[in-house]
């Protein structure tokens, strides 16, 4: 349990941890940081009553995580400190300049920002883990963050020479879970080294099958994944919980579960722009109605008729048919008064034909001119639309999700009651049509089609609204496949469950946001450059830039005996000089050299101390690793836990 002493009471550790944020996610760090690495928190919330000492169990450890190897027994203290935004007085309150790192989350970039510049000035050894949904602006805070360590640094100061900063995004952790719940046949996306790693949901392979382990197999999924009425992965009543890095000889021994691995490493490229209509020409189908094109189409086949009928009953070429055909109709030919019959009445004909095209050139410079405005509208769906996904919620994670389910190429109808909301303009840019509107009222979810779609994805930011939505989306179809956004991960859990009983023939799945970022922010807050996180079920599988030295299981070993399953797997060797090395794996390399990561290792290379690998390692095989490194000892003064 947690405990919150009062003010006099309050122990003070140099070396600790301070996480700050407005939402559930500092909350789940806190916990991740002390029931799993065993640190010291300082945690900066909002409305703490910071005179009263409080009790609460930690998220993590009723998750029934426990310590890695080497880390105490004994769960360290948790200091909570009331604060709306950190302040300077609130950074030094919460010991910023004794403190070995300090998280910022809050929703809005700019108090993080600002703080993370504060922090840099009073500690600038601190190692930053910052909050960012601008990923472009997040970049540029890293590079002035760390710019700002190295001037200050001396030669002496080893502390401010290792300072780094890392800026994280929840939206890109939870997005991929969230769309691979939703859609089947799905690939997580980790960028490294310019490099995309594509790691593979595939199928439980038939009788006679050999599964195809890919670079490697990461994860063993439960056997009711896809079982509308299974546990999904909760191990409960016989059902194999999903097991990550499992050993080659446990793979090849499952039956009937589904497997992810790592397929494939590429380059990575620039993600295309959406097609704006205004900046490339829209097609014809868009521009102009089928009608219009059909009228078209007739009047076009009449002046051909007129054409060819003149060519042959006057005698005259095919050029000069044509001619007097158009001259007609436009009328400014002479009338055929001398003309014999055939050509009088064939003059009448054009003429009457000439009548349409005046309608016809008004009806297009209309349609024209109402789709051009509509560029910057948003588009309604379509009749008859089906199969698609209807997405409610353009929020932060709305957006990533959005991006990702148009990368895919998935159809998507969206659902947002602000029209001012962060992914209007995505959906505007993409062409993907938005129903603004309160999803709760009636007649918006048959708007968007939930009637014919294949799933619905409740991303708002309202626990009670996405609950909402999920039950009338059922009322009106009985086995569509759900996702809910819920930020307690215990209540997704409750949820969850009730959902199952009630409707045993649809696909129900709950998803905590808070639950699938926390590993990755923890990692970064111990030091460990986090490449990406996959979620796999209600677990999260952590890629993480290591160096050798200093950790006894990897240093001295070879590839194969450096393996331990369910906890750490060596993927990658960096094999650039280490004078040479770029710090940050996960960015592209603006100079297009080639990357240095070599990802087919021989299972018998020793492992060196100067050698960075890339693993992939469960939280707590993470923590496990992280064990070696220095540990600030446990204040005798602090209270146990309760």
């Amino acid at each position: 349990m947690t405990v919150v002493l009062p003010r006099q009471e309050r122990p003070w550790t140099d070396g600790h941890m301070v996480v700050c944020g407005d939402d559930g996610l500092a909350r789940r760090l806190a916990a991740e940081l002390r029931e799993i690495y065993r640190r010291h928190v300082v945690l900066v919330v909002p409305g703490v009553q910071d005179d009263e000492p409080t009790t609460q169990e930690p998220p993590a450890a009723r998750d029934g995580q426990t310590p890695a190897p080497g880390r105490p027994a004994v769960v360290p203290p948790l200091r909570e400190v009331s604060a709306e935004v950190p302040t300077r007085d609130v950074l030094r309150e919460a010991r910023v300049e004794a403190a070995a790192a300090l998280a910022l989350l809050y929703e809005d970039d700019e108090i993080n920002l600002r703080a993370a510049l504060t922090a840099r000035r009073l500690n600038p050894g601190l190692r930053l883990v910052v909050r960012m949904y601008n990923r472009k602006l997040g970049d540029h805070l890293e590079e002035l963050l760390d710019q700002a360590a190295l001037v200050t640094a001396s030669a002496t100061d080893r502390t401010v020479l290792d300072a780094s900063t890392t800026v994280l995004s929840d939206a890109d952790t939870a997005a991929p879970a969230l769309v691979a719940t939703a859609v089947a046949d799905t690939r997580k996306v980790v960028q490294a080294d310019g490099l995309l790693l594509r790691a593979a949901e595939r199928p439980a392979p038939g009788r006679g099958e050999v599964p195809d382990p890919g670079l490697c197999t990461l994860a063993l999924l439960s056997s009711t994944t896809s079982d509308p009425a299974g546990s999904e992965g909760s191990g409960t009543s016989g059902t194999p919980a999903p097991e990550l890095l499992p050993d080659d000889r446990v793979v090849q021994g499952a039956q009937g579960r589904g497997t992810i691995v790592l397929e494939a490493v590429r380059r990575a490229s620039a993600v295309p722009t959406p097609r704006r209509l205004a900046r490339r020409g829209a097609p014809w189908g868009e521009v102009f109605s089928a009608r219009l094109r059909w009228a078209v189409a007739g009047f076009v086949a009449a002046v051909l008729a007129l054409t060819a009928t003149t060519a042959v009953l006057t005698d005259a070429d095919p050029v000069h048919a044509a001619y007097l055909t158009l001259l007609d109709l436009f009328s400014i030919n002479d009338p055929a008064l001398d003309a014999p019959t055939t050509r009088q009445v064939l003059q009448l004909l054009s003429g009457l034909v000439g009548l349409a095209l005046l309608p016809l050139l008004v009806a297009g410079g209309l349609e024209a001119l109402g789709t051009f405005r509509a560029t910057g509208a948003l588009r309604r769906p379509p009749r008859g639309l089906s199969g698609h996904i209807v997405l409610l919620g353009l929020g932060k994670i709305g957006t990533r999700v959005l991006a990702l389910l148009r990368e895919y190429d998935v159809p998507v109808v969206c659902v947002e009651q602000d029209p001012d909301a962060r992914g209007i303009p995505l959906a505007r840019d993409l062409g993907v049509p938005v129903i603004l509107g309160d999803v709760t009222e009636d007649g918006v979810l048959d708007a968007a089609g939930v009637r014919r779609a294949d799933a619905l994805l409740a991303l708002t930011s309202s626990d009670t609204t996405n609950l909402e939505a999920v039950l009338a989306a059922r009322a009106l179809k009985g086995d569509l496949r759900t996702v809910m956004r819920l930020y307690d991960d215990d209540f997704a859990t409750a949820v969850y469950r009730t959902l199952r009983s009630a409707h045993p023939d649809a696909v129900t799945r709950s998803r905590s946001v808070s639950h699938l970022a926390a590993p990755a922010f923890a990692g970064a807050m111990m030091g460990r450059q986090i490449l990406g996180a996959i979620p796999v079920e209600r677990k999260v599988l952590l890629f993480a830039a290591v160096l050798v030295a200093g950790h006894p299981q990897l240093e001295g070993r070879t590839v194969a005996e450096s393996f331990r399953p369910n906890a750490w797997r060596v993927l990658a060797l960096d094999t650039a000089d280490p004078p040479a090395r770029r710090p940050d794996l996960a960015s592209t390399p603006h100079d297009g050299a080639q990357p240095q990561l070599l990802w087919d290792l021989h299972p018998g290379y020793v492992l060196r101390p100067e050698d960075r690998v890339v693993v992939a390692a469960t939280r707590r095989g993470l923590a496990e690793l992280l064990a070696t490194g220095p540990e600030p000892a446990l204040d005798p003064t602090s209270a146990p836990p309760a």
